[in-house]
């Protein structure tokens, strides 16, 4: 089997000349997987698309297609990991944190908006991922495309979701009660024990990265790893403390009933529906990730490698590639559609359903009407309440999947972000992406520790989760309508959205939507005091500034269904064979 520095050869763009699963399915020995998988290509040879042709994506902003033949499609068990380092990102915030304290709170009613939210975040992410398994560029190169502002506004909403270090302050606080950690010197500054255990989380973080020629794949291994630990730390938890009587109690309500909740707790409200997942900025890794891995075109696009590993670097193409829509293409398309959405499916979504379930569970029962932050809710309110070992298992498993979340925030911004500016400067000026990467990565690292270091609330970084995760929320509306008109527009008939996906892409957007609007609202008309910006639930009986936003809101759904139903039915038949290429819910 290929290793992760290998190089095999590109595939023709015959297809093959064998008939059936031979020219669609790869066995393991021509894959190179389960790690990253890359094959070089004569990238300024191959042909390009023409941009007057239907059967190709529309370049937009940016330079050619190159056309080559969608690689050959792996079996399932062959691409888990790209999933894994969501759900690794996840745990920790909605799954252990918000979503346990909300429905212990309010009640199993909010269960059924977490369930929603994660069935929306399958989509979505899915989504995200469909412009790099058509082209091999990231999400971000297919937004600047449509204007380069675009992934540059996400980048700095991204930055003030997750620039703050509250997962490992979090987890560090958790680890310190656990370890009881009282307050140390260091050079002279007095530091309680949960700080100076957050620096060494994140110097931990860092210094990972310098283990692998293949940045990706030691985030992968350790994240899976993690991921498989805490769910492990979650059975074993559910079994220790017996079988609560909260799961029986599951209402069919389906939302939130009862007077509009305060500002505070509508920011953990939207919070935590971004954060039935990972939310926000972290979605839109899914794409780098499967680009990393080698899902469909994304296998010729190039990855990132350690600068100091001494290997050459991988060449990371501007432009991606093309397919044309003819046997064996087609029939790959349907497979890879179909693989992707089994590996996030399985993966992503059976995942944290799974574990979510099993901390309400356990926190409607053990704190049912709590008003504690998450973290107390856990640590001082159930913790005590239990033996000593399912205690000591609490403490481990919050730890854990507060850790696991903090590392793949980390990966996920600095990868995210150093695509980003890469293709908006770094690659005309010159830069190495490796480099770029490994920069974003110490810089970032760094300002963990320099904000741990600072005197917010000693006793409660949970606020800073709540902070981080309204704005996660507030980011994911926009990304959605986006990432609808670059998919719905530009991509031809035969890799474009289905009708099923569409319109849940529309739900998806009105849902975030609709929740950003709300916390947008009650954070001016109650915290600010501006009450012409006064919003309600029913949307009925806001103020005049709130029935403006709610207008908004309306304007901006109107406008993607209307530009997205007609792309479906301007694209419709321009493209023979189409119907080979579409799969389930494609």
């Amino acid at each position: 089997m290929p290793t992760e520095t290998d190089e095999t050869d590109a595939p023709s763009e015959s297809g093959g000349d064998d008939d059936g699963d031979s020219v669609v399915y790869a066995t393991p020995e021509e894959l190179g997987y389960p790690t990253s998988t890359y094959t070089p290509v004569a990238y300024d040879n191959l042909d390009t698309a023409s941009a007057d042709d239907d059967d190709h994506p529309d370049a937009g902003r940016g330079g050619s297609f190159r056309l080559l033949d969608l690689p050959k499609v792996p079996r399932l068990k062959h691409v888990v990991g790209p999933s894994a380092i969501m759900l690794g990102a996840s745990l920790g915030s909605g799954e252990t944190l918000f979503w346990p304290q909300l429905v212990a709170q309010y009640g199993w009613a909010l269960y059924w908006i977490f369930v929603a939210g994660v069935l929306l975040q399958f989509v979505v992410n899915t989504e995200i991922q469909r412009w790099t398994l058509a082209t091999g560029e990231s999400v971000f190169r297919g937004m600047e495309r449509v204007h380069p502002l675009v992934p540059f506004a996400f980048m700095l909403g991204g930055f003030v979701s997750l620039g703050w270090p509250g997962w490992a302050a979090s987890a560090a606080k958790v680890g310190a009660a656990g370890l009881s950690l009282g307050t140390y010197q260091l050079a002279g500054v007095e530091l309680v024990g949960w700080r100076l255990l957050g620096i060494g989380l994140m110097v931990f973080i860092w210094l990972t990265y310098q283990l692998t020629p293949l940045m990706y794949n030691v985030v992968e291994r350790l994240q899976l790893f993690l991921v498989v630990l805490s769910l492990t730390f979650a059975l074993v938890l559910f079994v220790l403390v017996g079988a609560p009587t909260s799961l029986p109690a599951l209402p069919s309500g389906p939302a939130l009933v009862g007077d509009q909740p305060p500002a505070a707790t509508v920011a953990i409200l939207l919070g935590g529906i971004a954060y039935a997942g990972a939310g926000g900025y972290l979605n839109l890794s899914q794409s780098l990730w499967v680009r990393e891995k080698g899902y469909g075109m994304g296998r010729y696009q190039g990855r990132i490698k350690n600068p100091f590993a001494g290997d050459d670097p991988e060449t990371v193409h501007e432009d991606g590639f093309s397919f044309r829509p003819e046997s064996p293409n087609t029939e790959r398309w349907r497979g890879w559609w179909r693989v992707a959405q089994l590996e996030h499916l399985l993966t992503f979504a059976v995942g944290l359903i799974v574990v979510t379930t099993i901390l309400v569970v356990i926190a409607g029962t053990y704190a049912p009407g709590t008003t504690r932050t998450a973290v107390d809710m856990w640590l001082v309110g159930i913790a005590p309440s239990v033996s000593p070992l399912a205690g000591a298992t609490i403490y481990a498993t919050l730890f854990l999947a507060l850790f696991t979340t903090e590392y793949a925030i980390i990966e996920s911004f600095v990868r995210n972000s150093s695509d980003v500016i890469y293709e908006l400067y770094g690659r005309d000026a010159g830069w190495q992406l490796p480099r770029l990467f490994w920069g974003l990565l110490t810089v970032f690292c760094g300002w963990g520790i320099l904000i741990l270091l600072l005197p917010f609330e000693v006793e409660n970084p949970f606020n800073l989760l709540v902070v981080g995760a309204a704005m996660s929320g507030l980011i994911m509306w926009p990304y959605i309508v986006v990432i609808q008109l670059v998919n719905a527009v530009r991509l031809p008939e035969h890799t474009m959205p289905g009708w099923g996906r569409t319109v849940a892409m529309w739900v998806a957007a009105a849902f975030f939507g609709y929740f950003s609007v709300l916390l947008v609202g009650t954070v001016l008309g109650s915290q600010l005091g501006l009450a012409v910006f006064s919003v309600q639930m029913s949307i009925l009986g806001s103020g005049l500034g709130g029935m403006v936003l709610w207008a908004g809101y309306g304007a901006v759904q109107a406008y993607v269904i209307y530009r997205t139903t007609r792309a479906k039915f301007e694209q419709a038949g321009t493209v023979d064979g189409a119907d080979a290429g579409r799969g389930l819910f494609s």
